[in-house]
């Protein structure tokens, strides 16, 4: 029987694994404390954000980032654009916590959001925030985003969870908006196990999501911030342990998956390097196939996607030839059972919801793989 090609496989390794058993056996903290800061830090670094926030999924991250935003009270209204293609906890967010959300659709090209769509649900809706997402590593075109959002007033955040390591005129993905957040689930770049992190160079706002991410007290934040919040609401130092000063959740992670992610991270530029590599293969091995195209110098590819005709006869090829494959993420989130907003005018999502695949890209995918799965792809549409 022929190697099974998973669509991701863990990056954790063995030797990383017997680090972290010894590191558990030795008796250390597994919740929460000093690693999780030191994990945040390094992120910090690696991505060139001021702040990083270390949460327990990307999803989390999301639900974080929007949240800080309602608690900052910046917005000037609570109508807010998702794009059509992302996935579904880069839009629900929004609809949990009562947003009056319109869906954007995506460029043709890089899947990121329509500039022509968007502009023209700024001019009548005039929302206070967006989210975009960078959908499988590649950027939107954010110049005309930027543009068009300081024009209207809109407050940009960036869903990045399959875009670590990407660039955009040198500057990484997750660090264009006011605030970005990443995944470190199995088969991201990096693996935290559960994981996920939120960046973000605005101190307000990174104290308001740092206090949210535990029940909304203050015992995170620095020392000097802490008197702010205490002498504003003239709380003592003893009953300043259980006040809580934002109607908060408890998103933290743990000191055992930041002990995980602060290894992850010494080989994260061989990863991207590697799943970059990977997706010029494909490029060059299927020409006469739709490929995404974008303005991104470094593209961390989180997968392959291209559209086909008979998709589900296609996968189920794939399979026969121990290949896996995945529809092209969401597709069209309008055309989901939970959607119950308006589904019109997306056509291009609706390409991808009819047509979009992924095919497989991580570390451990050689050459010879991608040669493999592209002639399948190949002999399928021959015959």
């Amino acid at each position: 029987m022929s190697k099974k090609i998973k669509l991701a496989e863990d990056t954790i390794d063995t030797e990383e694994l017997n680090l972290l058993s010894n590191w558990i056996l030795e008796g250390n903290q597994l919740t929460k404390g000093q690693l999780t800061s030191k994990f945040e830090k390094k992120f910090s670094e690696y991505i060139g954000s001021k702040y990083s926030i270390f949460v327990n999924s990307g999803s989390s991250a999301n639900l974080l980032m929007i949240y800080g935003m309602m608690q900052s009270g910046r917005l000037k209204n609570n109508i807010a654009i998702a794009p059509a293609v992302s996935w579904v906890t880069t839009v629900s967010p929004f609809l949990q916590l009562g947003f009056d959300t319109k869906l954007c659709d995506c460029n043709p090209n890089n899947l990121g959001m329509d500039i022509n769509h968007l502009e023209k649900l700024c001019s009548d809706f005039n929302p206070s925030i967006l989210i975009m997402c960078d959908v499988l590593g590649h950027a939107n075109d954010f110049d005309e985003i930027e543009r068009i959002c300081e024009k209207y007033g809109v407050i940009i955040l960036e869903d990045s969870c399959e875009a670590l390591g990407s660039e955009y005129c040198n500057q990484k993905l997750g660090t264009l908006g006011i605030a970005g957040s990443f995944s470190f689930y199995y088969g991201h770049h990096i693996s935290t196990i559960e994981g996920g992190m939120v960046v973000t160079d605005d101190k307000e706002l990174f104290n308001i999501m740092k206090s949210i991410r535990s029940h909304g007290w203050s015992r995170d934040l620095e020392s000097t911030d802490v008197e702010k919040l205490r002498n504003t609401h003239n709380i003592d130092e003893f009953r300043n342990f259980y006040t809580f000063y934002y109607p908060g959740f408890n998103l933290r992670s743990t000191d055992l998956s930041a002990f995980l992610g602060i290894l992850q991270l010494q080989k994260i530029e061989k990863i991207v390097k590697k799943r970059m590599q990977n997706f010029y293969k494909y490029k060059e091995l299927l020409p006469d196939f739709w490929c995404q195209e974008s303005n991104t110098n470094i593209i961390s590819s989180f997968a392959y996607g291209t559209f086909v005709e008979n998709r589900l006869e296609l996968s189920q090829f794939l399979k026969r030839n121990s290949i896996e494959s995945r529809p092209l993420i969401c597709g069209n989130i309008a055309r989901h059972p939970f959607w119950t907003g308006e589904k019109n005018g997306l056509k291009n999502a609706d390409l991808v919801h009819d047509n979009g695949i992924y095919l497989p890209n991580h570390l451990n995918l050689e050459f010879k793989d991608i040669t493999k799965i592209t002639n399948c792809l190949k002999e399928f549409y021959k015959n």
